[in-house]
């Protein structure tokens, strides 16, 4: 079976997650026999290993992390393929495959110029 665990950074403020949460129930709707986790690096729940655990549980033994972030940043280039280090010795059982942040994707790159142009339209709303 087949895993995702997408990877945020977390925040204080829990509302911050929404979009995460919303890119996470999108990716069950396109692909519904795929396994979908979230985690967080800190400040919300839940943390990458226990999220990963829960993919291991429901059998999953190939899964991709993708980082839910806009760049490369350190906490992509350092601090994530360290995670996922752990998560294969952990369970070395499962092929674990980091890819690189979102952000950097060409079709998210493509999206976020769209919506940018989209914003300048007149939206009738009066701001």
């Amino acid at each position: 079976m087949q895993g995702l665990l997408l990877f945020g950074h977390g925040a204080r403020d829990a509302a911050w997650a929404d979009p995460f949460r919303t890119v996470a129930d999108r990716v069950r709707e396109l692909q519904p026999q795929l396994q979908v986790e979230l985690a967080f690096l800190e400040l919300m729940q839940p943390a990458l290993p226990d999220a990963a655990a829960a993919l291991v549980a429901r059998g999953c033994r190939m899964v991709g992390v993708v980082p839910l972030f806009l760049g490369t940043g350190g906490h992509v280039r350092r601090d994530l393929p360290r995670l996922v280090g752990e998560l294969r010795a952990r369970h070395p059982d499962v092929q674990w495959s980091l890819q690189g942040a979102i952000g950097e994707h060409p079709a998210v790159i493509e999206a976020m110029a769209r919506a940018a142009c989209e914003s300048l339209q007149p939206t009738g709303t009066g701001t």
